[in-house]
């Protein structure tokens, strides 16, 4: 089972081939995709929440990161391609990860001006292409803490050049921001140094040891070398992705922190950090849609769902812990038991106020199961898109766009009595750990791109929100659809059918998990098909011009528990409506009290209003609450259940994404009943 390669030969670039190639993940000719990317430009958010939160990007959150990371006193990112190009002496600066931050913020550049065509995204984009180009070495060799040290010999001990540096790392940043370059652009500048970079991981991977081959930290080089393979169809691109596979679990110094103890076909549960690991099976999907092999795939869907069932918080975040062990300290001897840290820990074990839940392991989980969802169709996949992207991905970034969180927790407590590595506020500029702000700047850019997927079939309606999409279905023919609702704050949702093919052609509409009793009409007369949760169902007729289908999801306010298993939150409930999860936060309550003192009435007649908060309409959540007069837990670890002096009173919850928008304060997930 070493080798499932498929061999195609060598195309050149042509029109038509990079028509059919311009989404995200460009699977137009992946043999065991089921779904393939529309355009990158061929959806445009009109209205609604996307377009708000778009504009935010374009406006806000690009301008800002340009500018920070040009800014050699805050990020020394920029300033380190000039020094590596020889512009200027200097020493290498900041965290090894910082080459791939700026790629990230280049990917949504590029993302961004697909859309708009802006061409002053152009013209930035070309001048960093061009600084690229200068720091390249002449066999493709593309890192900028090592070529410093090499040009100026002024690195010094640094941990990027030992083994687990984050060197393929950042080369998987450059060839994913290289291919969606093309794509958005149809410029060949920076696809060229991504094939130098390519070309010279194939040939290092061909000599290298194992041992210094399985240097494969955070493996986004995975997805960014099937990408080049899509992208050139360079077969050897596609024997690279294979071969970085197959080493690992092979050497001695294997880590279950890395995911590389066991070879990744004996790896049935996700295991370790949770960025590395969800990068890692976005990287095993993408080769499946390549060469089918059944075994990836078995073990993708076991890892899916050891992490949907066992692992993952209610907001689709990932990675529980800060510090754990694996597997489970049943042995004193340490080659047994290792110190895993960001870990997706074990079965069950979802803490809230210590949950490390980093934004790029998010991140990681849309990645992940859009890939999931290409290769298999099933709507599950695309449920855990929208649940991430809406609360643990969107949590990650303010509604200004100009502060980030590293890590995204269910409960905030004034009086957790220690310090945690990193902070309960969003910042600016997180110091040594900035990855996750770039990684959101890229994710929000590339919305649109998740909104729809096109198969022989017809067309899947996966996010729903105001836009139009302008594409060509898989024969070649126009495809133009208006969609417009308010989701997710209502989930009345109508499609315009505004270019349909002549023939007989299918639109598949996601029925989310979260939903019951939805309906499907089409020109007012409704579809009596069952509508099942978690399926896309399929609309299928002949089309005219001005056709409307409606979708109408109810969206009550629910009642969540957890697994008893989850000890955390027994006898608690958390509250959702549609895709969005609910918090409180202590602006809303009486002075002096925590959201840990408060009781939710779970018969309260819950009622929605809108908010004003940063100039955007949110929808709240009213609810009756209650706390007891004796709420002191000074030099107390337990105290009798009081029942005297109980004060009730009204709260507002909030989307989860839009905590701490208000300043520093409390704030809570789950609440007792």
């Amino acid at each position: 089972m070493k080798k499932h390669i498929i061999l195609l030969s060598t195309v050149l670039f042509s029109t038509s081939f990079l028509a059919q190639n311009k989404g995200l993940v460009a699977n137009s000719q992946s043999p065991y995709s089921k779904l393939q990317s529309v355009g990158l430009e061929d959806v445009k958010w009109t209205n609604g929440f996307w377009k708000e939160q778009f504009d935010v990007e374009t406006k806000n959150t690009l301008p800002y990161m340009w500018r920070l990371y040009h800014n050699d006193s805050i990020s020394h990112a920029y300033k380190n391609f000039e020094i590596a190009a020889g512009l200027m002496k200097g020493k290498f600066s900041g965290p090894s990860f910082h080459d791939g931050d700026f790629y990230k913020i280049f990917e949504g550049m590029a993302a961004t001006y697909a859309v708009t065509k802006d061409k002053k995204l152009d013209v930035q984009m070309d001048e960093a292409i061009a600084l690229f180009a200068k720091v390249q070495r002449k066999d493709g060799y593309l890192h900028t803490p090592v070529l410093i040290d090499e040009r100026w010999g002024t690195l010094g001990p640094e941990e990027v050049k030992k083994q687990l540096g984050f060197e393929k790392y950042n080369m998987g940043h450059l060839m994913t921001a290289a291919c969606i370059h093309y794509r958005a652009t149809g410029k060949t500048n920076f696809l060229n140094i991504a094939k130098g970079v390519a070309d010279y991981l194939y040939e290092f991977y061909k000599k290298a040891s194992p041992e210094l081959a399985r240097n494969a930290i955070c493996p986004s080089h995975y997805m960014g070398i099937v990408e080049m393979y899509r992208t050139t169809k360079n077969p050897k691109y596609l024997e690279l992705a294979n071969n970085l596979i197959d080493i690992r679990g092979t050497t001695n110094d294997g880590t279950d922190d890395n995911q590389d103890r066991l070879p990744f076909r004996q790896q049935t549960t996700a295991m370790g950090h949770a960025v590395r690991a969800n990068y890692l099976y976005a990287g095993v999907a993408d080769l499946y849609a390549e060469t089918g092999e059944k075994k990836l795939l078995d073990n993708l869907e076991s890892i899916w769902d050891d992490v949907t069932y066992r692992k993952m918080y209610i907001t689709g975040a990932c990675g529980a812990l800060y510090d754990g062990v694996s597997p489970d300290g049943t042995s004193y001897d340490p080659t047994v038991v290792q110190k895993i840290h960001q870990a997706y820990g074990r079965p069950f074990q979802l803490p809230n106020a210590t949950a490390h839940t980093e934004t790029c392991a998010n991140i990681g989980n849309v990645l992940w199961n859009w890939r999931m969802l290409q290769i298999t169709g099933e709507a599950k996949y695309a449920d855990i898109v929208e649940l991430a992207l809406y609360n643990s991905v969107l949590s990650g970034v303010n509604l200004e766009g100009d502060k980030f969180c590293y890590n995204n927790p269910l409960n905030v407590s004034d009086d957790l009595p220690f310090h945690q590595r990193w902070g309960n506020e969003r910042e600016g500029y997180i110091k040594l750990s900035n990855c996750c702000a770039p990684n959101v700047t890229r994710t929000i850019a590339e919305v649109g791109n998740y909104a729809y997927n096109l198969s022989k079939e017809g067309v899947n309606v996966n996010l729903y929100g105001s836009n139009t999409l302008n594409t060509k279905t898989l024969r070649g023919e126009s495809l133009e659809i208006e969609q417009q609702t308010n989701y997710p704050w209502d989930g009345k949702v109508t499609l315009k059918i505004v270019k349909a093919p002549k023939d007989l052609y299918g639109f598949f509409l996601r029925i989310p998990g979260w939903s019951n009793g939805a309906e499907v009409a089409v020109n007012n007369s409704k579809i009596q098909d069952k509508v099942i949760s978690s399926t896309y169902l399929k609309v299928n007729r002949k089309w005219k011009k001005g056709d409307i289908i409606e979708l109408n999801i109810p969206m009550p306010v629910e009642l969540m528990e957890a697994n008893p298993l989850v000890e955390e939150v027994k006898n608690q409930v958390a509250v959702k409506r549609g895709p969005l999860v609910y918090c409180l936060e202590s602006n809303e309550l009486p002075a002096n009290t925590s959201v840990n003192d408060v009781i939710l009435n779970v018969n309260s007649k819950f009622s929605t209003d809108f908010i004003e908060l940063d100039n955007r309409k949110l929808l709240s959540i009213n609810a009756t609450s209650s706390v007891t007069g004796d709420h002191s837990w000074d030099k107390k670890l337990y105290k009798p259940i009081s029942s005297k002096d109980t004060t009730s009173f009204t709260v507002k919850l909030i989307p989860y994404f839009a905590w701490g928008n208000k300043g520093k304060g409390e704030m809570t997930v789950w609440m007792s009943h």
